[in-house]
């Protein structure tokens, strides 16, 4: 096995609490046991869920472990394989997935040791970047597009053709990582947005069809793109997207809820979804089941792999830098809402 040096860079926290609470520190290096990898990290990603973990219910309430190094998403180099790892190697390219689930050490630190099956390959090709944009919102996207009773429940080139995708808040991470995998699976994608700034994104992105819902009225410009009604919606805020939602289903359509924007209770119209027999399905993606994710992870690769997954501007995803000592920037970057992906570059 390849050991790793001796010690390194981390960011961490020990209570609950604001960006403030989080420390860059030197500690020693882990090597990887059983069925673990060490990755030396490029980039870590920041997701909503990344300072809603550290900040917690209420500021100073202890952890499950002594100290936490956030982030749950990111890319790098695989550094050393532990005993009974077959299918990864030492110089490996991978992203990661779902670090810091239930575990101490996420992506905001030079080394980080984690299960090999959570580092997949990173295809050629695909940067840093976007490896570490994958994780989260991508598997997130992934199974809102596959919960319909209807199928598929893997996503491919034609496995949406003939449906109709509405992408609720396009620009968001998830809102565009669900517009490139619909439209790479085939959908005809519609997506709201609130601003032109946002509306430029989400076509750069490919979104065929966009409804500002702040100019117009949403459910007419969507019934007249979509007369026979919406198959999947993708929700990024059920409470504020109630009354659209049901006038805007097909029947035997599906409205994925990933998020909870704009208020964390939602009063369902009951008599429309019975007509169209609405599917109404939650996602939480860390607790998806085992089979449903390890599908996810190989359906994104596959996209990643013919270029149908992008980040930056130009794809319709600004990135947003910070250096590893700039975490709690990072943080509150994410947490004021910034449009687009926060990135953090590791030092070598």
């Amino acid at each position: 096995m390849n050991q790793a040096s001796a010690s390194t860079q981390a960011v961490i926290y020990t209570s609950t609490g604001g960006p403030d609470v989080l420390h860059l520190v030197e500690r020693p290096s882990a090597a990887p046991g059983a069925g673990e990898v060490s990755v030396r990290m490029r980039v870590s990603g920041v997701n909503p869920t990344d300072w809603k973990s550290r900040q917690g219910s209420a500021a100073g309430q202890p952890l499950a472990f002594a100290e936490v190094v956030p982030n749950q998403d990111g890319a790098g180099v695989i550094d050393a394989v532990g005993d009974g790892v077959t299918d990864r190697t030492v110089g490996q390219r991978v992203w990661l997935w779902e670090a810091a689930w239930k575990r101490a050490n996420g992506t905001a630190q030079q080394l980080v040791v984690l299960p090999a099956h959570q580092a997949v390959p990173l295809p050629d090709g695909a940067s840093y970047d976007l490896g570490a944009s994958l994780g989260i919102p991508a598997l997130t996207a992934h199974r809102c597009l596959t919960v319909s009773p209807l199928g598929p429940d893997r996503l491919h080139p034609e496995a949406l053709n003939g449906r109709t995708v509405l992408v609720a808040g396009g620009a968001g991470a998830v809102g565009h990582a669900a517009i490139e995998l619909a439209l790479w699976a085939g959908a005809t994608v519609i997506t709201t947005i609130s601003t032109e700034e946002k509306a430029q994104l989400v076509r750069a992105a490919g979104a065929e069809h966009v409804v500002n819902y702040r100019t117009g009225d949403a459910a007419t410009e969507i019934r007249a793109i979509a007369p026979g009604g919406v198959d999947i919606v993708v929700e990024v805020s059920a409470s504020t997207n109630s009354a659209l939602g049901a006038e805007i289903m097909a029947p035997n359509g599906t409205i994925a809820i990933y998020a909870d924007n704009g208020g964390d209770t939602a009063a369902i119209p009951i008599r429309p979804h019975m007509v169209t027999n609405t599917r109404i399905q939650f996602v939480l993606v860390y607790t998806v089941d085992a089979v449903s994710k390890s599908n996810a992870v190989a359906d994104v690769s596959a996209a990643v792999a013919v270029g149908a997954l992008t980040i930056g501007a130009d794809g319709g995803l600004p990135v947003h830098r910070f250096a590893l000592e700039q975490t709690a920037a990072a943080h509150a970057a994410v947490a004021a809402g910034v449009v687009g992906k926060v990135l953090i570059d590791i030092p070598a």
